[in-house]
């Protein structure tokens, strides 16, 4: 990892498929010329959503306008049900009544929303197209963006439709993010808070010591992304499709997506960050249940979630939540089962995550008998 003032680089390794994550201030409008000297084409297509559209659209635009890129720009509705078929369909016909040609490419402008959407729009217009991620919020900052995961969700569950599809540079201007609501930086948070809990325990504690740095901004920000990134940068060096340690990366998520399939991803209840942060908390103490790890763990784990303000318990999600039986079906609907057997990222403590396989759906139900609000 290297820096320059103020900025700091992440490579991602993937061979000649290799690309750069850029982090710090002013990337936005910095932007063209970054592009400009990575790729070749002199046309681009656009995708943003209705509440990042009026504050960085415009200064894009402007960017790549005097660069001598001709761009064409798509605005979504925003919030989580736009990652859908109905909204795949118009971003495919703006990248190709574009007419991105093999050199030229499609701009992903917002959060992990638009950032799935477009790199799977991206990835399945003319069998594979150029990708540029320009992630506006934290979360999509230091995980969705990274990687080349893409997708939309279904009624079943949440991005089981979709590809991997690599961006071939991405752009994380830290200054969007004080544009953030207080919500939406703290579900970002999760994501990093993630990266200590999954191998890392000396960043976690870093994280404990420096987090109202890392909110406040400047440097103490710009390191915890990159330490992020890098984190996952690594990972995905080393298990691009998830066939194995990159499965770790999912700490979290299978009980967190569960419950925002519960919610029908309705982001006044819960947004993807907060059933990380619920969903973490779970599986630090589903993990005490199966004595595989000290119930200390999840006590440290969840006090210093809930002290940044995350929610840490279903209890904490407003509104009436399906019974434990539905949220087992679409534990089992979940892009983490193999074979029909239960796949969980357990722990051993504090940056010991591990993947475990063939967990017992019974001890899973029975877990969460326990600690659903309105089904014990």
């Amino acid at each position: 990892m290297t820096s320059t003032t103020a900025q700091k680089t992440v490579r991602v390794d993937l061979g000649d498929r290799s690309y750069d994550i850029l982090i710090g201030p002013g990337l936005i409008s910095a932007a063209a010329g970054e592009i400009a000297g990575r790729l070749k084409g002199r046309r681009m297509a656009v995708v943003t959503d209705a509440h990042v559209a009026p504050l960085y659209l415009a200064p894009l635009m402007e960017s790549l306008r005097e660069k001598g890129i001709e761009a064409v720009s798509l605005v979504l509705p925003a919030g989580e049900k736009t990652k859908s078929f109905e909204h795949l369909i118009p971003a495919c016909e703006a990248i190709l009544g574009a007419r991105i040609e093999r050199n030229d490419a499609v701009i992903a402008l917002g959060g992990g929303v638009i950032g799935d959407l477009t790199g799977f729009a991206a990835g399945i217009v003319r069998r594979g197209s150029r990708f540029i991620q320009i992630p506006t919020s934290l979360l999509a900052q230091v995980d969705s963006s990274v990687g080349g995961k893409t997708g939309i969700n279904s009624p079943h569950g949440k991005n089981l439709i979709g590809v991997f599809h690599q961006p071939d540079l991405v752009l994380a201007d830290t200054d969007v993010l004080d544009t953030l609501s207080p919500r939406e930086f703290r579900a970002g948070y999760a994501e990093v808070a993630k990266y200590g809990l999954i191998d890392k325990p000396d960043f976690f504690a870093w994280l404990e010591k420096n987090w109202q740095a890392v909110f406040a901004g400047g440097e103490a920000r710009i390191e915890a992304i990159a330490v992020s990134c890098q984190a996952k940068a690594d990972v995905v060096a080393a298990d691009e499709r998830e066939n194995g340690r990159r499965a770790l990366l999912n700490l979290g998520h299978t009980f967190g997506h569960a419950l925002e399939a519960a919610t029908h991803y309705d982001g006044a209840r819960l947004v993807h960050g907060e059933g990380v942060s619920i969903g973490m908390v779970l599986a630090h103490r589903f993990s005490a249940r199966m004595n595989l790890a000290s119930p200390d763990d999840a006590d440290r784990a969840e006090a210093h979630l809930k002290a940044v303000g995350l929610p840490t318990r279903i209890a904490d999600i407003p509104g009436t939540l399906p019974p434990v039986d539905v949220l087992m079906d679409a534990i089992a609907q979940d892009k983490k089962v193999s074979g029909g057997k239960l796949t969980f990222i357990l722990t051993r403590g504090i940056g010991q995550a591990f993947v475990a396989d063939d967990v017992p759906g019974s001890e899973v139900s029975a877990f969460l008998k326990e600690h659903h609000p309105d089904d014990r």
